[in-house]
């Protein structure tokens, strides 16, 4: 199953994630930085690959566990 991960090293909260895939992806308070909110990724990818195009930082892979 492919995971959509976050590098917390390179987030830098621009939103784009978030505002695209709301269901996926949060930008939390506590560390300012987007986190994978949703376990269930079904029916999810295309609004996953759209953040990942979207990421300025290329902070977000989408990969095999």
């Amino acid at each position: 199953m492919k995971v959509p991960k976050v590098d917390q090293e390179k987030c830098e909260a621009c939103g784009n994630c978030e505002a695209i895939c709301p269901e996926v992806f949060q930008i939390m308070e506590e560390d300012n930085v987007s986190h994978v909110i949703a376990d269930d990724f079904t029916g999810l990818e295309g609004c996953i690959e759209a953040a990942i195009e979207n990421c300025p930082e290329d902070a977000i892979t989408y990969e095999e566990e």
